[in-house]
This record gives structure tokens, sequence and C-alpha cells, in this order.
């Protein structure tokens, strides 16, 4: 039969183990929304693709640096004239949404420069992250049974004991923080062809990587020897 809180043969101890880390980004996601008008549907959906394609190109471009793209969402909406009768359609709005995740940081703020410098394009992000799978995860966790074993010794020692069985080590969770708040956002923009012309391109935006906190935590219970009290 199982005693819950041990005996005056096998006291038992319960202590919590927490770890806090403080590392480097692995991974960066932006993205990237592309969109269009036109006075009737063909030619916004023609401007969308085109768009659209040259945006992919320009993602394309870089190669490894950009690990993972995908399309979401896409629509042609239609805009209604406010007054007059019946549904008559003012414009079209056409907007297709892309998402890259780059690992390469030295090539994001020259990516997310150009990308905001296409027509009617937005850019949001840096949205910073670890991979699922980081190592940084299993460290944390490690170091927090390191500490639910040292605080459980350090309790049994002030009793002038020791530890002799691992009873139970309850995972109660870990998770980075600080990693999904946008470091950067750009609007679409609308330019005549003249003033292409005249531009020069953008300089590339300095994104400082935001250092993701880690946290794991443990609950764990040992039986000590008895203690002499």
């Amino acid at each position: 039969m199982t005693v819950p809180h041990g005996t005056p043969d096998a006291p038992r101890i319960s202590v919590r183990g927490e770890a806090h880390l403080e590392v480097d980004p692995e991974i960066a996601r932006i993205g990237v929304t592309v969109a269009s008008r036109g006075k009737d549907r063909r030619t916004a959906l023609d401007d969308l693709t085109r768009r659209n394609t040259a945006a992919l190109d320009l993602l394309k471009s870089y190669g490894d640096a950009v690990e993972h793209l995908e399309t979401g969402s896409f629509s042609v909406t239609p805009e209604l004239k406010e007054h007059g009768r019946g549904e008559r359609v003012h414009a079209y709005h056409g907007r297709v949404h892309l998402t890259a995740e780059l690992t390469d940081f030295t090539a994001l703020g020259e990516l997310t420069t150009r990308l905001a410098d296409l027509d009617l394009t937005r850019v949001d992000g840096p949205f910073w992250a670890l991979r699922r799978d980081s190592p940084a995860y299993r460290e944390a966790r490690q170091q927090a049974v390191r500490e639910a074993v040292q605080r459980a010794r350090e309790y049994a020692e002030a009793l002038g004991t020791t530890l002799v069985a691992l009873i139970e080590l309850t995972d109660t969770g870990d998770f980075a923080a600080e990693g999904s708040r946008p470091q950067f956002a750009a609007g679409p923009r609308m330019r005549s062809r003249a003033a292409y012309a005249e531009d020069t391109a953008a300089a590339p935006l300095d994104l400082e990587p935001q250092r993701q906190h880690v946290h794991a935590q443990v609950d764990a219970r040992f039986t000590m020897a008895p203690p002499r009290l």
C-alpha cells in the first residue's frame, strides 16, 4: 500500500526545481502581404499575380537563408459603391499572404527592406523564436532536475540525514517567452513609374535578434533516511 506522505521510517520530501535560460533565437519569421486594386476583377487579379510572383522570386533568390516559405490566404474581394441603387462594384481588392522563415539573420535586414520597397506590399515581423527541438529546452529541463535534487539534498542535510530514493518526478512544463513580439512592420506603398526611376535602393535595416527566455519546471519527491531530531 502506498503511503502518500511517507512514514517515520521513510520520510518523504517534496521540492520544485526551476531553470531560466536566456539564449539567442534560432529562427526569424516574417509575414508578407501583397495587395492589388483594380476597377475590374481581371485587372486586380493580374496585378496581384505579378506582385506575388515578384515577392516570391525575391524571397527565393536568398537561397538557403530562407529555410521555409509558404503561401497562406488568398482573396479577391469586390468593393461596392456606398451610394446608388443595386449592388454596383466600385473596385476589386486582391490580397495574398506569405510566410517566410529565416535562419540567416545577416540577410534578414536586407530582405525585409527590399520586400517593404515593393509595390503595395506589407511586411510584418520579424518574430524571433527557437526551434521545437532546440537544445535550449533540453538544457533547461536538465537544469531544473539538477536544481530539484540539490534543493532536496540541502533540506536533507539540514535535518542531518541523506536522500535514499526518488519517488516521483513530474514535468510541469517548459516554454520560451518573449519570442513573438514583432520588431518591424512596413505598410503598403504605391509609387509612380517616374518615382521608381529616381529612387535608389533603400538601406538595409539593422535588426538585433531578440534574446529568448526559456523556462522549465519540475516537481520531485524523495525518501530520506530517518533523521535524528
